[in-house]
């Protein structure tokens, strides 16, 4: 019996070894069944685990449901303007040099293309002033194929708002998000007409947020995007990955007339406030005090020997204006508004802006060495001028 187990401890012993010698120099020949293909050994694959696996549907659907939803939201704007009217038209000698047959063709009226985002089922449309200035028809063109002639409700050059009204029955109004909560690195989507090629979306990231000072409007609190935004895109939707509007698309910075990676949008919210103030008012009511403010550089504050070196330099105020009434002088640096810091021309724009007319506010004040109040009485900001 003894003898009999001692044989039997080899055997395994020795078939030990030759599976080890085998799993060593030839593990092909232990993984080979009948049927199956093994694969190339310099072709590394590895799958997830069956358990932590998505749902096929989850895993390829992207941002298509963001799309989808905000999509419907997203019209074509056609801004109709008439041709510009050559100043000697009505002069007889230009008339006979340049008769028919001789001179230059009537010139068509131009066709400015842009965006705009559905927002309520009642017709009310947000986009951008510059697409519809100065137009003369502006026709909207739904996703969907409808068409209808738009009104204009009101229009504010100071932040490129503008809002428009189409008379459509079952319109697919867009859901607002919280665009004061938008962080940088959050993804983002572009919506619009791109090059007048059809509705195209886009996406990317928040770059940046509160970009200000870029000289494209009088107010600026911008989302920044690296989403491709091109001209005609102008107007349309910037949504989040639930296609709720975060924001109007309102500009690039290029070169090229191209997306480079650098696009504007208006918080959803300041267009928000602009287009109820436009629907209920007709016109944006502002706060104004009447001077001419410039950012307060360490360079000018070392020049003074002024103990700040943060706010906003007062270069002008205009005589018998709100802030000259209420004390404010040339050369003072304004510090705060209403309690709140101000540290550069934006801000205190934004902030004077803010306050209602025919109220007074506590302005912080810098004189020289010492700091001082001033108490000014609010007047209304004048509208701004269209250019010609």
């Amino acid at each position: 019996m003894r003898r009999t187990w001692l044989i039997f401890s080899q055997a395994v012993t020795v078939a030990l070894a030759v599976l080890f010698v085998v799993a060593t120099l030839k593990p092909d020949w232990l993984s080979r069944r009948a049927g199956q293909t093994l694969l190339p050994e310099i072709v590394s694959i590895v799958s997830a685990p069956v358990a932590s696996s998505l749902p096929a549907s989850a895993a390829m659907a992207g941002y298509s449901t963001a799309a989808r939803k905000a999509s419907p939201s997203v019209v074509s704007v056609t801004a109709m303007r008439a041709p510009q009217r050559n100043p000697h038209a009505e002069d007889p000698w230009f008339r006979f040099f340049f008769r028919e047959g001789n001179g230059p063709q009537q010139q068509e009226p131009q066709r400015g293309l842009g965006s705009g985002v559905i927002v309520s089922p009642e017709g009310y449309l947000l986009t951008n002033n510059h697409v519809i200035d100065g137009a003369s028809e502006i026709e909207v063109q739904l996703v969907d194929g409808r068409q209808a002639s738009a009104q204009v409700i009101g229009a504010d050059p100071e932040t490129d708002v503008a809002v428009l009204k189409i008379s459509l029955d079952r319109l697919p109004a867009i859901t607002f998000g919280q665009s004061e909560e938008l962080q940088v690195g959050d993804i983002v989507l572009a919506i619009g007409n791109p090059f007048a090629v059809g509705q195209t979306v886009t996406s990317g990231i928040v770059s940046a947020l509160g970009r200000s000072r870029l000289g494209i409007n009088t107010f600026e609190n911008f989302i920044q995007t690296d989403a491709a935004i091109n001209p005609g895109n102008s107007g349309g939707a910037l949504v989040d990955v639930n296609g709720n509007l975060v924001g109007i698309n309102t500009a690039i910075f290029s070169r090229s007339g191209g997306s480079l990676g650098i696009g504007f949008a208006i918080p959803a919210d300041s267009a928000r406030q602009v287009m109820e103030s436009l629907i209920r008012d007709g016109s944006v009511t502002r706060g104004w005090i009447g001077v001419e403010p410039r950012d307060l550089t360490p360079e000018i504050a070392e020049t003074f020997q002024l103990p700040v070196s943060q706010g906003v330099l007062i270069t002008g105020v205009l005589q018998d204006g709100p802030a000259s009434q209420g004390g404010i002088r040339p050369g003072d640096v304004v510090t705060s508004v209403a309690g709140h810091a101000v540290t550069n021309t934006q801000q205190l724009l934004g902030a004077v802006a803010a306050l209602k007319p025919d109220t007074r506010v506590t302005i912080g004040l810098q004189r020289g060495k010492q700091a001082v109040e001033a108490s000014v009485k609010v007047a209304q900001r004048p509208r701004a001028q269209p250019a010609r």
